[in-house]
C-alpha cells in the first residue's frame, strides 16, 4: 500500500521537521507563546484526523480556520520568528563566517571594532564596587530603535566613561548603554523586557532586561549586578551567570575577533594592572 512506502527521502524529511520544532520548542519553553503553540498544535491534530475520517464539513470548518491562522500565527509569534532566524544564522551560518566585510574587505574600508580592554576594565571596576550596569554591544546593527529611547552620546568607548555614566549618583545610570563597534552611541536607554517564566527567581530587571534585547537582537549583553557584583553575560535568549573577568574577556575576543587593538587605554600590557578575579576574598 502507498502509505507503507517509506524511503530515505521521507526518514529525512521526518528528522528535518523534528529538528525544526524541537527548536521551535527550546526557543518558545518557559514563555507565553508555549501555551498559544500547544493549543494550534492540538487544532492541528484535530484537522488531520478529521481529514483521515473524512468528516467533511467539520475537516473544511478547520482547514478554513488553518488556513487564515498562518497571518495571525506570523503576527503573534514575531518576537519568536525573529529569534529562530537568529539562532539558525548564530549556530549554523555565522560557522561559515560570511560576511559582506570579508567577501568584499578589500575594497571597503574597515570600520574600528568594539574594544574590549576598555569594556573588560570598566567591567571589573564595577564589579568591585558593586556598581550596577546593563551594557549591549553591537558590532553591526546600529540599534536606532533602542538608542532613540535614550540620550544619544556617540563618544569613544573608555573605561571612564563607562564607569561615569553607571555610576549611582551620574543622571545617566538608569536603564542600559548601547555600544555599537567602537562608540557609545547612548545611554538610559529602554530595553524589552522578558516574559519568560524559566528565568531564575533572583534576576532583577536588569537581568531580564538583557534576556529581553538577547530575545530581540543578535546582540551581546553584560549585566553587571548592583547587589553581588556578579557579572552576567547574555546572547541569543541564553545566559551565562557569575562569569569570571578572564571568561569576559575571552567570550568578547572570540566574538568581535579582536585582540588588543585598543589605543586610549594605556598600558605596557592590557590587563598587566587588572585584578582578574574580583570575587576572591
Amino acid at each position: 500500500m502507498a502509505f507503507l512506502d517509506f524511503g530515505i527521502i521521507d526518514l529525512i524529511d521526518i528528522i528535518v521537521v523534528a529538528f525544526l520544532l524541537y527548536k521551535l520548542y527550546m526557543l518558545i519553553k518557559g514563555s507565553v507563546a508555549i501555551n498559544i503553540f500547544t493549543v494550534i498544535a492540538i487544532i492541528y491534530f484535530i484537522w488531520l484526523m478529521t481529514k483521515a475520517l473524512n468528516m467533511r464539513l467539520l475537516s473544511s470548518i478547520l482547514g478554513q480556520f488553518i488556513g487564515v491562522g498562518v497571518l495571525a500565527l506570523v503576527i503573534v509569534f514575531q518576537p519568536e520568528i525573529r529569534r529562530f532566524f537568529l539562532l539558525i544564522y548564530s549556530e549554523y551560518m555565522s560557522k561559515f563566517n560570511f560576511s559582506f566585510e570579508k567577501l568584499f574587505g578589500r575594497f571597503i574600508k574597515q570600520k574600528p571594532g568594539v574594544k574590549v580592554y576598555s569594556i573588560t576594565k570598566a567591567c571589573v571596576n564595577m564589579s568591585k564596587s558593586k556598581t550596577g550596569a546593563l551594557i549591549v554591544i553591537s558590532n553591526d546593527s546600529p540599534l536606532e530603535t533602542y538608542t532613540n529611547s535614550g540620550i544619544k552620546l556617540n563618544a569613544i568607548t573608555t573605561s571612564a566613561l563607562i564607569e561615569n555614566i553607571f555610576f549611582k549618583n551620574s543622571p545617566l545610570h538608569d536603564g542600559a548603554m548601547i555600544i555599537v563597534r567602537d562608540r557609545i552611541m547612548a545611554a538610559s536607554c529602554i530595553l524589552p523586557v522578558s516574559e519568560n517564566s524559566g528565568l531564575p527567581s533572583n534576576f532583577g530587571l536588569r537581568h531580564r532586561a538583557a534576556m529581553g534585547i538577547s530575545e530581540a537582537t543578535n546582540t551581546l549583553t553584560i549585566v553587571v549586578s548592583e547587589e553581588t557584583g556578579e557579572i552576567s553575560y547574555f546572547k541569543n535568549s541564553r545566559y551565562l551567570k557569575n562569569i569570571s573577568l578572564i571568561q569576559l574577556r575571552k567570550i568578547l575576543e572570540k566574538e568581535f575577533s579582536i585582540k588588543y587593538r585598543e589605543k586610549d587605554e594605556k598600558s605596557p600590557h592590557p590587563f598587566s594592572q587588572i585584578d582578574l578575579n574580583p570575587f576572591k576574598n
